[in-house]
């Protein structure tokens, strides 16, 4: 338990640091990643106007697949959204995690679908 409390303080910390200097704006918003120990959340964000633009959820997926094949579905779908409510541009916040399995999976399949960050 006190290494997992170890590693979620340092990813808290990594992502406050990030945060300081990622914002989302009006024409590029912020696609915030946030992953779980089974799911994985995406939101494309304005945060000028605090309002969430497109969202997806491996929730909203009935999948049995793997964590990085749902997440790559979850990128899939965050980018179709974001792109309906005509979203080209985005930032990346990785929130804190390391570039690499489940977020790039992510990333990889929202830069896939159209999306440039």
């Amino acid at each position: 338990m006190g290494s997992n409390k170890f590693d979620t303080r340092k990813r808290w910390i990594r992502h406050r640091r990030v945060r300081k200097n990622v914002r989302g704006i009006a024409d590029r918003p912020r696609l915030a990643v946030f992953r779980s120990s089974n799911h994985i959340y995406a939101q494309v964000i304005d945060d000028e106007r605090g309002h969430t633009l497109a969202s997806a959820t491996s929730l909203e997926l009935k999948s049995g697949d793997t964590k990085t094949v749902v997440a790559k579905a979850v990128g899939e779908l965050v980018a179709k959204q974001a792109l309906a409510v005509g979203v080209t541009k985005v930032v990346f916040d990785r929130g804190g995690y390391k570039y690499h399995g489940r977020v790039k999976a992510l990333a990889d399949a929202a830069r896939s679908e159209g999306l440039s960050f």
